[in-house]
């Protein structure tokens, strides 16, 4: 997915309303649960989001290590995905960040698409070119970020193996 293709009318709208807070919950909170079922029943077509580009992250969990799914948004980067971990702008960072850190072998899927990666958290260099491709396509990080009291939403790369 493209960060700097054309956005249309519903998704410029759509992008508005999922940054107002009750949304960014219910979006955070219970479409976390509910999209990996949705997703997997359209074949990655529909999802609470609306938006196109959401990519089911199979993660383990760091304490546990129990398989975890989690909907997110995602743009590329050349043959890499990445993903934001904003939380809606929650004052720390999502578990699934804490469980990448952990275990940074993960699979992504929309449908029936996917496959095996490796991610890590971005450096600094990689964050500072990778944020304005991030805010391109999606305005809302910047209203999420000035919602963290200070965490710095990290980005995660995700290379395939």
């Amino acid at each position: 997915m493209n960060p700097r293709g054309e956005k249309t009318r519903s998704a410029r709208l759509v992008e508005r309303l999922a940054s107002v807070r009750p949304l960014t919950w219910f979006l955070v909170h219970v479409g976390r649960h509910v999209d990996p079922v949705l997703m997997r029943l359209s074949n990655g077509r529909v999802n609470l989001t609306g938006m196109p580009a959401v990519v089911i992250l199979h993660h383990t969990g760091a304490k546990t290590g129990v398989a975890r799914q989690t909907p997110l948004g995602y743009f590329t980067d050349g043959p890499d995905v990445i993903l934001v971990g904003s939380s809606g702008g929650a004052p720390h960072d999502p578990a699934w960040v804490h469980n990448v850190r952990a275990n940074p072998d993960v699979e992504l899927w929309v449908g029936e698409r996917g496959g095996r990666y490796r991610a890590h958290v971005a450096t600094p260099d990689e964050r500072l070119r990778l944020w304005p491709m991030a805010t391109e396509m999606y305005s809302g990080f910047d209203t999420y970020q000035a919602r963290t009291g200070g965490r710095e939403i990290p980005i995660v790369i995700c290379s395939l193996r």
